[in-house]
């Protein structure tokens, strides 16, 4: 941990560490210090605490720590503190929510198949648990009648591109035994490979991971032909198809291209052929895929099927597999496109041998800004819920312009209190100007507001984390919320940290618990 005195900017010292070799995601914590050299800034009892991520399921263990001591993952004290959330990461977590859902949606296809009595089987690795569960269904805990999960937990390795594999082949091997059960069943399965490696500098392990996953899909294809199911292969947003920007800097963010969506049927009423049109997006797939299993689509669902034609001897599949391969977007162009690199056999072969179309998978398609990347929630959110959903960061998006985030009930109710008892506002959460966790814009708003409100001290807690930006911006954007607490004459960069140790995933809290020392204590 590198401790910096008071009047130097966090953002020169975010410069010296990438100097030092170190990056945006995995930055190690660096904490302002009072005069006399001790931590400044730190979270206290009593304290009122602002987390204005816009995401969730990473987000969950580190506020768990903070408000429930009780059910953390690792040890962590009763802090009493008044903490909002920007949007719901739980229903079960005990913080007020500054944009609580609006309405739960009702007949995604994983309730459509249960009322259908159609068997839902949900297969993934732990790193994607949450976007086959939580995300497919809704944004809902809720396990649906006749639903089950298989989850195989992801390898524990200190990064990805020591382990590309993953945990693919035991993936597939669920896939395998679930495709030879003989119930009616539509499985949902997801490989997690070219996403999660994508993110890496590492051309070799984002090769590796990319033909992981075709060797994968293909073991899958000839399960699926032994048992005359019918495949749906997609994806929820594009990663290492276009890894490099055009100086040939690495992008290891998502995409803005579309997703390819292919329709392989061997069941006994495949013959005639399937026609499907060219052009979609991801809230098209699950219309299609109840028109496979041979369920209606609910008029909830504002979708529309793929399916132009449907064969001559068309009969309802017995078992329909979605198969998501996350991160794997479509685009022709060769430079920077790993997957083609790799060199894919078994995904070529499908993609020349099946009926196929492509599908918009970012921006409004997804219920995004225009002109964004996809990401994995909105593209499992979509998949799922056949209908166009706006996301939350939106809906903030939206409260920001017409003035209604500035009269937030939740928001000020903190800060009030805060200032009532003379107590400091915290606001952590991303520093980036444009990430699936967060935005700066909201920051900047929280920060405003906090002026308004009469906030007595303002501390501000940055994770960085180079996902869709340039190397070493997380510097920049440092500088950039330095530069709005002195113009707005209010607030100050307490901590930078990478987002590899607030936002782990529950399987690796000893990476959640470092940064849960530091925010509290000043101490590694």
């Amino acid at each position: 941990m590198n401790l910096v005195g008071p009047g130097r900017p966090l953002s020169e010292a975010v410069r010296r560490a990438y100097e030092a070799g170190e990056e945006d995601e995995r930055l190690g914590p660096i904490v302002r210090a009072d005069a006399s050299g001790r931590p400044a800034g730190r979270i206290r009892p009593g304290d009122s605490v602002i987390f204005y991520d816009v995401r969730g399921e990473r987000e969950a263990t580190i506020t768990r720590s903070l408000t429930e001591p009780e059910r953390s993952a690792f040890p962590a004290e009763r802090l009493g503190l008044r903490f909002v959330t920007l949007i719901e990461y739980g229903p079960s977590l005990r913080a007020r929510v500054a944009f609580p859902p609006e309405t739960r949606l009702r007949r995604t296809v994983t309730e459509v198949l249960a009322a259908a009595g159609v068997r839902v089987r949900k297969i993934a690795e732990s790193e994607k648990a949450t976007h086959v569960g939580f995300f497919f269904n809704g944004k809902t805990d809720e396990v649906f009648p006749g639903e089950e999960r298989f989850i195989i937990p992801s390898v524990r390795v200190e990064q990805y591109a020591d382990c590309p594999e993953m945990c693919a082949a035991e993936v597939g091997r669920e896939i395998a035994a679930r495709l030879a059960e003989p119930d009616r069943q539509v499985i949902v399965a997801n490989l997690a490979n070219v996403d999660e490696v994508g993110h890496l500098e590492d051309r070799g392990a984002v090769i590796k991971a990319v033909r992981t996953v075709d060797g994968v899909l293909g073991s899958v294809l000839e399960a699926a032909r032994a048992a005359q199911a019918a495949v749906l292969v997609t994806a929820d947003h594009g990663t290492a198809e276009q890894w490099l920007y055009p100086d040939g800097t690495v992008d290891t963010g998502h995409t803005k291209n579309p997703v390819p969506f292919v329709l392989a049927d061997f069941s006994p009423g495949a013959s005639g052929g399937w026609s499907l049109r060219g052009r979609g997006g991801l809230a098209d797939v699950a219309p299609t895929l109840l028109e496979v299993a041979g369920v209606a689509a609910p008029p909830e669902m504002g979708g529309r099927s793929l399916v132009e034609r449907k064969p001559d001897t068309f009969r309802p599949a017995r078992t329909v597999l979605l198969l998501i391969l996350d991160g794997w977007g479509h685009r022709e162009e060769a430079y920077g496109n790993l997957i083609r690199e790799a060199g894919p056999a078994a995904f070529d072969g499908l993609w020349r041998d099946f009926p196929h179309a492509v599908l918009d998978a970012a921006g409004e398609a997804v219920g995004m800004p225009a002109g964004t990347v996809g990401n994995s929630e909105a593209g499992h959110l979509h998949l799922g819920a056949g209908r166009h959903v706006f996301l939350d960061r939106v809906r903030v998006d939206r409260a920001i312009e017409d003035g209604s985030f500035f009269r937030n009930e939740p928001l000020l109710w903190a800060m009030r209190e805060a200032k009532a008892e003379a107590r400091a506002v915290h606001l952590m959460g991303i520093v980036s100007f444009y990430s699936s966790h967060g935005t700066v814009r909201h920051l900047f708003a929280l920060m405003r507001l906090a002026r308004e409100a009469g906030v007595p001290r303002l501390f501000i807690h940055s994770f960085i984390g180079r996902r869709n930006d340039m190397p070493e911006t997380g510097a920049v954007y440092v500088e950039k919320v330095e530069e709005t607490a002195n113009e707005l004459g209010l607030g100050e960069v307490a901590t930078v940290m990478g987002r590899y140790w607030p936002l782990a995933r529950e399987n690796t809290p000893e990476r959640v618990a470092r940064a849960y020392r530091v925010l509290v204590h000043g101490t590694d």
